[in-house]
Order: C-alpha cells, then sequence, then structure tokens
C-alpha cells in the first residue's frame, strides 16, 4: 500500500507570526462536509464577521449560524501571565497582542498549528472540526514538559454567539440559558440548537458577560458594518502536559470529549483523501507537496445534501465564507473537485442532486435555502451540466447511469430549442443560443447593483455558445453510446459551428456578444478563452491560436485572466471599497483565478507544449501562503501586484486549477515516454528460413 505524506509546505516563523499586521491578513479555513466551517488568522484576532471556530448550519446545508466565537487562551507561569491570542478593539488598539510569543505557524495537513516560545517553555495550539459532525476541537499541550520542573497552566475564555454568519451581532438577540457542571455546559435559548461545550482535562466555570467593539479590519475594507460583540459564556482552567488537551464545542450533545482520538481521526481523514486520490489518479501518486494541499482543499468544498428519495444527496459550497451552493459553480467544480481526486460516486451524487431541480430545461443558479424556491437566473448553468455529465462519463464509463439521465438530457436541450425562461432560445438563421432579459444577470458575469446590470450581456455571448455547442456534440456522442439516433444533434451542432464563425474577428480573436445592444460587442473579454479550453471546439485551430494571442496579450496575469482588457476605458484596476464600487469592478477588469486554468488548457491545445502549459500554474502554489491559506482566493486585481479579493476559497478556483493540472501532468508523462520510446533502437529479427 502506498504510503501517504500529509503536506507541511504552509509554514511561517517569526517574522510574518510575530508581526500583527502580517498575521492578522493570513486566514486558515476548515470545513466539516455539512455546510459548516471555523476560520480565523494567524493571529488569531477577528478580522471578518465570518471568523469563528463553530460556524454551524442550523438548517442544513445552508442557515449557517456563528454559535462558537472564540477561545482566548492565557498561559500562567507562577505569578507571570502571557496572552496566546490577540484582539483588534474599535479604537484601533490591538490588547492584548499574543502574536509576540509566536515562534511559528504551520498547516498539518488542513490542522492549523500555532507554537508558542516564551521563556524556556514551548507551547503549542491547534484546531480541527470533526467532519460530518458541527464539532469544532481545539486543545493546547507543553511540548517540552519533561524539561519543566514546575505546574503551568492556561485559562481560557470561551465566546460564544448565536447570529446568522452574514449578520451583525445584537447583545438583545442573545441570552441563553447556561447549566451544567465543570466538565460540561449547554446554551440554549428558544428556538436554536443548543451549544455543548465539554472538557475531560480541565474545569469550567460558567460566566454571563458580553465583550463589545471587535474591530473587522476586513470588513472596513469592504465597506460594511465593521463591529462586533460576542458573549463570554464560561472559562476553562486547566494545567498543561505533553499530551494534547483541551475543549470540543458542538451542536451534538454526544459528541467525544476525547481530544486526541478525536485528532487521529482527523489526521486519517486528510490522509485517505491522498491516499484515494494517488490509488484512482495514477498523476497524483506522486506529486509536488503543493498539489497535495490542493487535493486536501478540495475535500473543504463539497458536502452532504440530502434531498427527498435521495438520501446521498451532495453538492458544493461555492466558496467560504459567504457563497452558498450555486449550480453553475458546482458544476464547473465538480470534475476537479470528485474526477480528480477519484471520488467518482460523489461526483455521481452531486449529478443526480441537481437532476432533481432541473425545471423547464434549466439548472438552479442558487440552490434552495430552507423553504425557498430555485432561482433559475443562468443561461450557462444547464451547459456546464452537460460538459459534467461528459467529463464523469469519460472515467466512469458508467452507462447504466447514462441510460438513466439520457432523457432528461434530450428534454433539456429541446427547451433550449423551443425557448425557456429570461429568453434563452436558440436562433434558427444561425443555430446559436440567445438570451437575455431586462434587469437580469444571466452569465457568469452577474454583477448587479440594485436595478444595474453591470455587464448585462444580452444577445449571444460567447462562451454561452461555445457551451451550446460542447453540449450538442456531447449529446450526439451520448446518442452514440446509447445506439440512439445522433443525426439531430449532429445536425445541430454543424449549424451551431457555422454561425460560431461569427464571432470571429478579422484580426485578433472573438466577440464577446453578438445581437445584443450592438450586433458586435468587441470588449476584449476572456470568454472566449472557453471555445479552445472546452472539450469540443467549434474553432479551427489557426483561429485556436489567434484567441490564445489576444488573451495573453490582453489579459493574462501570473494569477488568473482579467475580466477586461486594460485598454478599455471601463477598465477597473483594483477589487476594493464599499459594494457599489466593488461590483463595478468585479467583472471589468478583476483577474479571477478560475480562469487561469482554463488558458492553460487552451495553450497547450494550440502548442502541444505541456512543460509551458503547467507553467502558467506555477505562481498558484506562493499564493497559498497569502490569504487563505492552503486554498485559492476568488480574485485578484487587475494591476500588479495582482492583491487577492473576494472570497479566500473558492471551489472553482481551486477545482479547475487541480483539473487542468492533472490533464497537463498526463499530457506531459505521455510526451515524455513518447519520446523516450523514440530513441530506444529497435532490434532487427532474424526470421529463420530452415
Amino acid at each position: 500500500m502506498m504510503k501517504v505524506q500529509l503536506p507541511d509546505n504552509i509554514s511561517f516563523g517569526r517574522e510574518i507570526c510575530s508581526d500583527y499586521q502580517q498575521s492578522s491578513r493570513r486566514e486558515w479555513w476548515l470545513a466539516n462536509g455539512l455546510g459548516g466551517y471555523a476560520a480565523g488568522t494567524i493571529s488569531q484576532s477577528l478580522t471578518r464577521r465570518y471568523h469563528g471556530l463553530l460556524i454551524a448550519p442550523t438548517q442544513p446545508p445552508l442557515g449557517r449560524h456563528l454559535v462558537f466565537a472564540k477561545a482566548d487562551a492565557t498561559l500562567h507561569d507562577g505569578d507571570q501571565h502571557y496572552p496566546l491570542f490577540s484582539n483588534r478593539w474599535g479604537s484601533g488598539a490591538v490588547e492584548p497582542n499574543g502574536c509576540v510569543y509566536l515562534e511559528s505557524f504551520r498547516l498539518s495537513g488542513t490542522m492549523p498549528v500555532w507554537r508558542y516560545l516564551i521563556n524556556d517553555l514551548i507551547v503549542e495550539q491547534c484546531i480541527w472540526m470533526e467532519h460530518g459532525h458541527n464539532t469544532t476541537y481545539i486543545a493546547w499541550r507543553l511540548v517540552n514538559e519533561n524539561e519543566v520542573n514546575r505546574p503551568i497552566t492556561i485559562t481560557v475564555d470561551l465566546l460564544a454567539n448565536q447570529r446568522g454568519h452574514h449578520n451583525e451581532s445584537n447583545i438583545l438577540d442573545y441570552n441563553p440559558y447556561i447549566e451544567g457542571n465543570d466538565t460540561q455546559i449547554s446554551l440554549r435559548q428558544n428556538g436554536q440548537p443548543a451549544l455543548y461545550i465539554k472538557t475531560n482535562s480541565g474545569k469550567l466555570t460558567t460566566d454571563h458577560i458580553w465583550i463589545e467593539d471587535f474591530a473587522l479590519t476586513q470588513e472596513t475594507e469592504r465597506g460594511l458594518a465593521d463591529r462586533d460583540a460576542h458573549l463570554c459564556v464560561a472559562h476553562l482552567n486547566m494545567q498543561l502536559w505533553n499530551e494534547w488537551s483541551g475543549v470540543v464545542a458542538s451542536l451534538e450533545e454526544d459528541a467525544s470529549i476525547y481530544v486526541t482520538e478525536s485528532m487521529r481521526r482527523k489526521q486519517a481523514h486528510d490522509t485517505a483523501q491522498l491516499t484515494r486520490a494517488g490509488m484512482l489518479i495514477p498523476e497524483l501518486c506522486e506529486t509536488p507537496c503543493w498539489i497535495r494541499q490542493l487535493l486536501l482543499a478540495a475535500d473543504s468544498f463539497l458536502i452532504a445534501r440530502p434531498v427527498e428519495g435521495f438520501p446521498n444527496g451532495e453538492s458544493v459550497i461555492a466558496g467560504y465564507p459567504w457563497f452558498g451552493d450555486w449550480g453553475r459553480d458546482t458544476m464547473i467544480a465538480l470534475p476537479g473537485l470528485t474526477l480528480k481526486t477519484g471520488r467518482f460516486s460523489s461526483a455521481k451524487n452531486i449529478l443526480m442532486t441537481f437532476a432533481r431541480y432541473i425545471d423547464q430545461g434549466m439548472l438552479p443558479n442558487t440552490f434552495p435555502e430552507h423553504g425557498e424556491q430555485p432561482q433559475y437566473n443562468t443561461v450557462d448553468a444547464a451547459l456546464w451540466y452537460i460538459e459534467a455529465w461528459r467529463s464523469y462519463l469519460s472515467v466512469s464509463n458508467d452507462i447504466a447511469g447514462l441510460k438513466e439521465i439520457y432523457p432528461l438530457l434530450v428534454e433539456m436541450i429541446d427547451w433550449h430549442v423551443r425557448g425557456t425562461r429570461y429568453g434563452i432560445g436558440v436562433d434558427p438563421q444561425d443555430g446559436l443560443l440567445r438570451a437575455g432579459e431586462e434587469g437580469v444577470q444571466l452569465t457568469w458575469m452577474d454583477a448587479k447593483i440594485s436595478n444595474w446590470v453591470v455587464t448585462p450581456r444580452h444577445g449571444k455571448p460567447v462562451e454561452v455558445n461555445a457551451l451550446w455547442y460542447n453540449a450538442l456534440e456531447c449529446m450526439a456522442e451520448f446518442s452514440r453510446q446509447l445506439k440512439e439516433n445522433a443525426t439531430t444533434y449532429e445536425a445541430m451542432a454543424k449549424q451551431a459551428q457555422v454561425g460560431f464563425a461569427r464571432f470571429i474577428k478579422s484580426e485578433g480573436g472573438l466577440y464577446d456578444v453578438l445581437d445584443g445592444t450592438s450586433e458586435f460587442d468587441i470588449s476584449i473579454r476572456p470568454n472566449q478563452i472557453f471555445a479552445v479550453s472546452l472539450h469540443y471546439s467549434p474553432l479551427e485551430p489557426t483561429i485556436q491560436s489567434r484567441v490564445v494571442k489576444e488573451v495573453a496579450k490582453h489579459l493574462l496575469t501570473p494569477y488568473g485572466l482579467r475580466t477586461l482588457s486594460p485598454e478599455s476605458p471601463s477598465y477597473h484596476a483594483h477589487y476594493e471599497g464599499n459594494v457599489l464600487q466593488r461590483d463595478a469592478a468585479y467583472h471589468q477588469g478583476t483577474v479571477w483565478a478560475w480562469l487561469l486554468p482554463h488558458y492553460a488548457l487552451a495553450e497547450h491545445r494550440v502548442t502541444g507544449d505541456a512543460d509551458l502549459a503547467l507553467s502558467r500554474l506555477d505562481a498558484i502554489r506562493h499564493h497559498f501562503m497569502e490569504a487563505g491559506l492552503g486554498t485559492i482566493s476568488e480574485i485578484f486585481d487587475g494591476d500588479y501586484p495582482h492583491t487577492p479579493r473576494g472570497a479566500p476559497a473558492q471551489a472553482w478556483s481551486v477545482a479547475c486549477v487541480l483539473e487542468a493540472w492533472v490533464k497537463l501532468e498526463r499530457a506531459r508523462l505521455k510526451a515524455v515516454r513518447q519520446k523516450h520510446d523514440k530513441h530506444i533502437p529497435i532490434k532487427k529479427l532474424e526470421v529463420s528460413t530452415s
């Protein structure tokens, strides 16, 4: 059996850790596979309203609430006291600043680990979530206990809350009844799930005092309310030993209090993700450390979503912290998160989960929250759904699954031909797909401010029609596999391919939209790259090369593609400011990471140079150390130094990079083998005639 080592590439020394400004901008993220998460900074100072030790779905898998905010530890050595945490207040003061004692920080797999050096003491802290449970563990240990001949203790202030993770705290809304004993307490409030806090290593004493005026600097930068308050509900007093010990916070009354056993389960879970991928995906058997980290990051976005009649339902959280599960994002991310990690059953479960919500040939853009109706304002999610089925079938050969879903796929195409919501339908003149309705954003460039759709792109968007052609070719192939008549889809694909020629500029790449507010939208945008990167391309090789060249010239950056050429007067160099300013820049120059791997795949298609294409992904490994540690941000500024922005952990950013790396590594290894075989002399066989 292959031996798997957890990645250890995310680590920082005192230079970063003891500097509050630097350590408070680097964030760790954990997920539990249920839609819940935990998050914070190296400094352990809260900088977002979304930071906390347990943000749990009270109406699974969404309806997430912050229920356990902080565990602020102070070390006691005789009459000397040393804070192991930091807080920034509304005044701007940082008090205490426990960073000064922080010697190092690292991720052990996905688990954050802090090491403090205080005089002759070496103390470590770690945090993890129990997979499949709304449970978080926080533990400490005295590393050099054998060298310390005196008792060392810590007290931990335990801060709770009960607010929606998007919302602001209101001290009048949360007044829980606290009861229990010195090893377990519960917090109960009518209409809300109970929070249980337990320990088997120390003593709990209850409290009930609000701590106000936490300064959330990331929210300040986003132009949002930037103050918070949390309720201190208890204190933990505990002696430190060499063995891990601490506290567990959970929505489950029977959560295990055994810290070391839970830690082993967490490490075994991370190891299992790498083992499975290495066994089922040959290219991942021996991989660079950063790719192993990416594999672990991929696991954080997959969630259970049981639906009526299908208890094995699964879905994808589009990004942490503020996204839910979105149809478009899920289908784009599915190949990288599941098929390139060996989770083939999860891929099937996701596809079948979303099949239950297909309506009028469309996939929901946003998945329904508790008691809400799906929103279908997307033209491309259904087309990505068909491409996701192609990807799944290419590795699973699940003909039985294809036979089951085929009638629904046929119905989806039929709806697009005759017309469905929001003006989506095929133009019989050129076979292209048109879409658009006033006040509705339908493509992935979907920023909307009040009634202003920033980039409406009504008409025939280029990536939508690349996806339409790809979907028709997929349907023709599906039909052939099932021995159904494929001629209708072949004819439609041919017409769409001929019509797609209208996108080709006389010089350069492709128009962004046809037949919208003008016949041709000449904006240089990255959407044209999909006409080259998708499995089936409607373009001949010479035009593919022109597209890649134009995108490289105007849009390519180390972290992704700009959404608009800097030569455009509408270009925004930076994604910052209040909501209005940020949404205006969202698709007007801002760099998107998920587009970089599509560029790399397109470049490989036209050059055949796998090494060059792989090199396009190199900067991502350095980004692992900048924002969301060990994962990939949603977006970056259009101008240098391309500061990471948006959600610090984005599913399609991670998934598309992982998918492209596996494909390109496969191509590189194939080229190496072919070159090797070409230079092996072939021995001439002597044939006896006797």
